[in-house]
């Protein structure tokens, strides 16, 4: 058996090789859990044996020290880590410690519960209000000066929304990146033929780091505040982390919105398995646990610190995001553009609480990189992603069963013989009637990128399908309330509810139906470029290549697309079908966010809580386009406040300061559209 001392030295090595692999390359090469238990043990062992700690122990610092070409940069106040409850014991026994230090109050003050964002810490600092450094979190103590790559965050206020700033303060939040930034970060990456980031927290981090900040400003980082550190003598204005939150919103900074004001440990307890177990796989960017911490700030400074991390937080982790288990074949997904696309089969796994059968492949080429073969004993990572992803094989556990897997040269749904791109990189089937591609095609037609119905997910188009309601995109308008209300899981109310935002979809600009449409190679930024050359959808269908490929920013390979879907047999009679159904063929003129132009102008709008029929993304799409512009924080300067339900703070917010509110019939009034109910 090691002596303490040398189970101690091994730790240590172990540790800081993952703070290295994590903190200086961003390439970790263990999970989060793995790290937190060393961490842990090592911390049993020096507490156990005092003698055996030394100077340079990772229990000893926060981070890792700062090893790069940017400038260091010593934080005020410490930026500490915290520590960990792995199960609702753990978190009890953290309360029981809390109250024997600071007594009753700690439970009399209720706590705050804030989710946990899997992205990087950064300091901002701000000087009577002005926004004069941004710093990574580095060792803790002291940081890398990024703030010219934090200034191209626009999440990040230059100045605080306030007429009287604090003279000095430091204000702390995380950086993360999207899931949807990061798929399609690396999917640059791979057309570059560059190394793929292994997750979006890697991601953030190296884009944080980087010395050329128009390389952050292209990977379009967000950002949330979570804590404010004064300067000695800096009064502000607020008791609690509660009200701590809605000042960090009211100066100007996001904050999470799935916060949890709980008056007792059993309500938090409860706030963590909704999170963990239905929100988290909701969510458009990763989390790893719930931060809970005591509300009142004065309980918090006579619970004080020990060592390096805070008595009055501590952090919730949830279940571990990565499993191993078997690759048991490599399928193929024919996609909405006829994209061949693989994914895996794998032995059942539960993972973060879900059990996994299916995990995403990406392409051929991925899976040729990672030298994947069907029987290989691989890792999976959830993270908090709705769809698993393959980090790769265990070479070391092959036995020689395992083979190779090739794509088919024939489309698996309709048997039409594959083609690919010149660079050989996509495969995708040509048929445009390939069933296949049916339903993928009808989910992105729904989605809120494209034609924003919301109701319309994924089981319920299936649901249509099945019933023989909708083949294609212009069934979805033919559908009424009496055939919607006698199918499965549909009352009248949400039946009604679908057949308001199928109606109100129909006025969507054109831009919106031509990413709808999944033509191939056709995004949303092509998209919006034909669609404000060209005007009309007719105008797009009767245009030649040459014509197509002549606008700005469009090139050979999208104006050979477009020319090839509208001169097919099956595409004029979707046409003729959709124009039957009165959906808008037009990009409207001159009202495009920022031109000055339209019934918004010069308005400031806030919009808050959950609409009836509209996104938030197409709301803030139509202000924009009637010259609005959106902000996320609610001030004097704000115009009006758009409140569906659950609204929240911003909506006390607005009401405290006498700020006119108003619900989604009259934006889209204000905004020249056609209320849903008239």
């Amino acid at each position: 058996m090691p002596t303490p001392d040398d189970r101690a030295r091994e730790l240590r090595r172990l540790l800081e090789h993952a703070n290295h692999r994590y903190y200086m390359l961003d390439a970790p090469e263990i999970s989060d859990r793995e790290y937190d238990l060393m961490m842990r043990e090592l911390r049993d062992i020096e507490e156990k044996y005092p003698e055996v700690r030394t100077a340079d122990s990772p229990t000893q610092r926060v981070g890792a020290p700062v090893q790069s070409a940017l400038t260091k940069v010593v934080h005020m106040v410490p930026m500490l880590s915290l520590g960990n409850a792995f199960d609702d014991d753990e978190l009890r026994d953290w309360e029981v410690r809390a109250v024997r230090v600071a007594g009753e109050e700690v439970r009399a003050a209720g706590y705050t519960a804030e989710l946990k964002i899997d992205g990087n810490a950064v300091n901002l600092t701000y000087e009577r209000g002005l926004l004069v450094r941004g710093a990574t979190r580095g060792d803790g103590l002291e940081g890398e000066d990024v703030t010219v790559n934090l200034r191209t965050i626009h999440d990040i206020p230059l100045r605080l929304n306030t007429p009287n700033p604090p003279e000095f303060i430091e204000v702390r939040g995380e950086c993360y990146m999207t899931f949807d930034g990061f798929e399609k970060l690396n999917d640059r990456r791979r057309q570059d033929g560059e190394k793929v980031f292994a997750n979006p927290r890697n991601s953030a981090a190296g884009s944080l780091r980087t010395l050329d900040p128009s390389i952050t400003a292209r990977r379009r980082l967000r950002f949330f505040g979570y804590a404010v550190e004064p300067a000695p003598g800096v009064r502000l204005p607020f008791k609690t982390q509660w009200a701590l939150l809605d000042t960090l919103e009211g100066w100007g900074f996001p904050v999470e919105p799935h916060r949890r004001r709980c008056e007792t440990l059993d309500q938090v307890v409860a706030f963590v398995q909704e999170v963990e177990h239905s929100l988290r796989a909701k969510l458009a960017f990763g989390i790893d646990g719930v931060v809970v911490k005591v509300d009142a700030r004065n309980v918090q400074d006579e619970l004080g610190d020990v060592g390096r991390e805070p008595r009055w937080a501590i952090a919730r982790k949830f279940a571990p995001d990565i499993e191993v288990t078997r690759l048991l074949d490599i399928k193929v997904n024919v996609g909405r553009t006829g994209a061949l696309n693989p994914y895996a089969a794998l032995e059942p796994v539960e993972i973060g609480g879900v059990i996994v059968k299916l995990a995403t492949l990406h392409n051929e080429a991925l899976v040729r990189q990672k030298d994947l073969r069907v029987g290989d004993w691989v890792q999976v990572k959830r993270a908090g992603e709705v769809i698993p992803q393959v980090i790769g094989p265990i070479p070391e556990r092959r036995d020689g069963t395992e083979r190779e897997w090739h794509m088919p040269d024939r489309c698996p749904a309709c048997d039409t013989p594959i083609e690919r791109d010149a660079d050989q990189a996509a495969v995708y089937c040509p048929n445009v009637a390939c069933p296949g591609r049916q339903l993928e095609g009808l989910v992105h037609f729904a989605s809120g990128g494209a034609m924003d119905i919301r109701g319309l997910s994924y089981a319920r188009i299936r649901q249509f399908i099945d019933a023989g309601l909708v083949h294609d995109f212009g069934d979805i308008f033919a559908l009424t309330i009496e055939q919607v209300v006698e199918l499965d899981r549909f009352a009248q109310k949400s039946a009604e509810n679908l057949i308001a935002a199928i109606t109100a979809a129909k006025q969507q600009p054109l831009m919106r139906l031509l990413n709808g449409l999944g033509i191939l190679h056709v995004g949303e930024m092509a998209a919006q470029l034909l669609a404000r050359h060209f005007r009309t959808l007719d105008a797009i269908a009767q245009s030649s290549e040459e014509q197509i490929t002549s606008v700005r920013g469009v090139g050979e390979i999208i104006g050979r697309s477009v020319a090839t879907y509208f001169a097919n047999d099956t595409t004029k009679h979707l046409v003729e079908k959709l124009r039957a159904h009165g959906v808008n063929f037009l990009e409207p003129a001159g009202k495009h966010a920022g031109d000055g132009t339209g019934s918004l102008a010069g308005k400031t709008v806030v919009i808050t809580g959950t609409l009836p029929t509209v996104s938030r993304k197409a709301a803030t799409e139509m202000v924009q386009n009637a010259g609005g512009h959106v902000t996320s924080a609610v001030s004097k300067s704000t115009s009006f406040v758009v409140a569906g339900s659950d609204a929240g703070s911003k909506l006390d917010r607005a009401r405290e300061l006498k700020v006119e509110v108003i619900d989604e019939d009259e934006l889209l009034r204000r905004a020249g559209a056609e209320p849903k109910n008239q």
